[in-house]
């Protein structure tokens, strides 16, 4: 079992409904707690969970939608020291999904920033997302 601190940070923007945005949150992530304050336009969410265990819904929707490869290799690509940072698609999330996104660019109504911090982040990643046999 590997160290893991998982922040989240997202955008509620006004024509957002701010539970519909912890909604995204809670489908992506277990045991995280939210803590909301003003931000430039709207509101900002943030939420901190510990433990790999809060990070068994995630994995488990890269390998129900079958982008474990894709996962690997983008989660790979975001690590920086102990931290894993890396973007994913809020409304995706809300229908219960896993897609990463750019920082902006991709997606309309803002992205859903992750950070997790682990104490061996590729290992971390081989068991968020193993490898597929080929």
């Amino acid at each position: 079992m590997v160290e893991v601190k998982v922040f989240v940070e997202v955008d509620v923007n006004p024509t957002e409904e701010e539970d519909k945005v912890r909604f995204a949150v809670k489908n992506l992530f277990d045991g995280v707690s939210f803590t909301v304050k003003p931000g430039f336009k709207g509101n900002v969410l943030t939420a901190e969970a510990k433990g790999q265990s809060s990070l068994v819904k995630m994995r488990n929707l890269i390998r129900n939608d079958r982008i474990r490869d894709a996962a690997r290799r983008i989660l790979h690509k975001s690590v920086s020291g102990n931290m894993i940072c890396f973007f994913l698609n809020k409304q995706v999330a809300f229908a219960g999904h896993v897609c990463f996104s750019e920082e902006t660019s991709e997606s309309p109504l803002g992205p859903i920033k992750v950070t997790v911090e682990s104490d061996d982040p590729h290992k971390l990643i081989d068991w968020l997302a193993e490898k597929t046999v080929k």
